[in-house]
C-alpha cells in the first residue's frame, strides 16, 4: 500500500535561490508520515497515554534528485519497506509529476516516555502489515 500526501511549495519553503531549502523535504515527509498513520487510526495520543510508547525517528537515508520551487504542486508517496518487533522502515518519494525530486528510507522505533526503547505495539504491527 502506498500512502499518498500533497504538498504545495510555499513561498517559506525556498531558499535565496528560489528552490526548495533541503531540510524542508523532510518536514514535507514527517507530515507524510504523520498522515499516514492518521489514516491508519492509530492515534499517536493515545499511543503515548495507553501504551506509554512514542514513534521517534531513528534513521533517515535521504538522496535529493531535482529541485522543487515556489508554487509547485508535489506528491509525498510513502509506503512500508519492512516492519518488525521494534523498528518500521519506509520508503518516501517526493515527486511532481512522474519525476523524482526526493527520496528517502525512514527508520522510525518506538521508545518509552522515558526515553528507553520499546516493541511496536501489537495492535500496530498488525495494523501496518
Amino acid at each position: 500500500m502506498i500512502h499518498e500526501f500533497p504538498v504545495r511549495v510555499y513561498y517559506e519553503d525556498t531558499d535565496m535561490g528560489g528552490i526548495v531549502y533541503y531540510a524542508n523535504y523532510l518536514r514535507f515527509i514527517e507530515r507524510a508520515r504523520s498522515d499516514w498513520v492518521r489514516s491508519l487510526g492509530i492515534d499517536q495520543n493515545a499511543m503515548r497515554g495507553e501504551d506509554g510508547v512514542v514513534f521517534v525517528v531513528r534513521r533517515v537515508e535521504a538522496d535529493y534528485l531535482l529541485p522543487a520551487k515556489f508554487d509547485d504542486e508535489l506528491m509525498v508517496k510513502t509506503a512500508v519497506k519492512a516492519v518488525t518487533g521494534v523498528r518500521l522502515i519506509m520508503t518516501q518519494d517526493v515527486v511532481r509529476g512522474d519525476a523524482f525530486l526526493f527520496q528517502a528510507e525512514v527508520t522510525v522505533v518506538c521508545v518509552g516516555i522515558g526515553g528507553a526503547p520499546a516493541r511496536l505495539p501489537a495492535n500496530i504491527r498488525r495494523q501496518i502489515h
